[in-house]
């Protein structure tokens, strides 16, 4: 199986069905007015995360600010949930990326005023992390207004995921070397000045979403059902499981990159952006690997061996003290990790009936946005117990249970995806 996962030279041969959703005029329109504003979004991440350590030198709080931006989504997303199987998403995303440029703003004017304390950052971590939760479920939702032709579905998600890893991997570099050639304040604000991108797409595409779904019943009804869909089925539950436990105990290490960067690897703001960079090219890397692909058969095999690799990378990176070493940990750790969030966002959004799509999408986007921040505040807390080293090791151990659990009925989901007429 492995063999075949690895057959680089077969994706290569077929390269050219890796953008095939592009000829979607309403996808192409989208995809590109949101690598600009994602780009910036990761120039901000970056620049928050060395602001933070910065001003107070503390593993701790660059946990509590990393809990404060996605804990929201706790109680956000799932109600997302159900709105975005309700509402015209294009609208809601249009209003949620103006409320993001408008605290990007905020946030400059207070560091650039030199009236910034970590209050505020809290504070606009809070504000951001409910806009980019009520943000997120309709996001992955819209992408099904986008394309026309469903059998393109796989690839527009495969190429989504390419969009931000691309941004993952050039808004860190950029970022690091704004930080030291005009400081964090002005990363905020051209953060704030890509979002222009996205909102003028979003007014130019014409999405086929006509009528907003209309329930009777009650949000809380709408939001089990949601609930006792996703644990009913099988297949859902332990891809969900499997991504709940790698947000909690593997995610949460890009929270404190601004430590191995400062006190492991003796850099600076500069080998930040370097490292962050580095994940977030093997995060592309494995995005474009999956965009090459011609159906979503075998994406249960790749998940197992995406999930192994990303704890294998990460567990090794905790004990390097070398920057030639910990680059390439982290470009297969990022490979590793998005192959396998991907691959269980399109099998989800395969598998999902439409009517369900928004709630599921929202517990998937729970798996990153509320149980990593939870992850962070804890490896924050025990950082100061123990060497951050060894927390990163041991939380990456810890999610291999779920691995095993997923191994173990991994043809359950072999079995659901060959029962699917797209995948044939």
């Amino acid at each position: 199986m492995f063999v075949q996962l690895l057959d680089i030279k077969s994706y290569f041969s077929r390269a050219s069905l890796a953008f095939r959703a592009l000829k979607s005029r309403n996808y192409a329109l989208y995809m590109g007015g949101m690598l600009v504003s994602v780009i910036g979004t990761w120039i901000q991440i970056i620049a928050m995360g060395w602001l933070v350590y910065r001003l107070t030198d503390s593993a701790l709080l660059l946990g509590v600010v990393g809990f404060a931006s996605q804990i929201p989504s706790l109680i956000f997303a799932p109600l997302a949930g159900v709105y975005a199987d309700r509402l015209n998403r294009r609208k809601v995303i249009i209003g949620t990326q103006t409320a993001s440029m408008l605290l990007a703003f905020v946030l400059a004017a207070l560091v650039l005023s030199d009236n910034i304390e970590v209050w505020h950052l809290i504070t606009l971590a809070v504000l951001n992390g409910i806009t980019n939760s009520i943000d997120t479920p309709f996001r992955h939702a819209f992408v099904r207004d986008l394309v026309t032709d469903k059998s393109q579905l796989q690839n527009a998600i495969a190429l989504n995921s390419t969009l931000f890893n691309s941004a993952r991997f050039i808004g860190p570099v950029i970022g690091g070397v704004l930080i030291a050639a005009v400081g964090e304040g002005w990363c905020f604000f051209i953060n704030a000045m890509t979002f222009v991108a996205v909102l003028v797409s979003l007014f130019l595409v014409k999405t086929i979403f006509s009528k907003p779904q209309k329930s009777e019943n009650s949000i809380l009804k709408d939001m089990g059902e949601g609930f006792e869909y996703a644990f009913n089925n099988k297949s859902i539950r332990y891809m969900l499981i499997l991504v709940i436990s790698s947000g909690l105990f593997c995610l949460p290490f890009q929270t404190f990159l601004p430590v191995f960067a400062k006190d492991i690897l003796n850099g600076d703001s500069g080998l930040y952006g370097i490292l962050t960079g580095a994940y977030g090219a093997g995060a592309l890397t494995g995005s474009l690997f999956l965009a090459m692909r011609k159906s979503i058969r075998g994406l249960p095999g790749l998940i197992l061996f995406a999930s192994a690799l990303f704890t294998t990378g990460l567990s090794f990176f905790a004990f390097s003290q070398w920057i030639w070493l910990s680059v390439p940990l982290l470009v297969f750790s990022g490979f590793g990790m998005i192959s396998q969030y991907t691959s269980v966002n399109t099998l989800i959004q395969t598998i999902a009936e439409p009517s369900m799509a928004g709630r599921v999408l929202s517990l998937y986007g729970m798996s990153f946005m509320t149980v990593s921040p939870l992850g962070a505040i804890l490896l924050g807390w025990l950082s100061g117990i123990f060497d951050i080293r060894y927390v990163i090791f041991g939380s990456s151990l810890i999610s291999v249970v779920a691995i095993i659990i997923y191994a173990v009925n991994r043809n359950v989901i072999s079995k659901t995806v060959s029962e699917l007429d797209i995948s044939k």
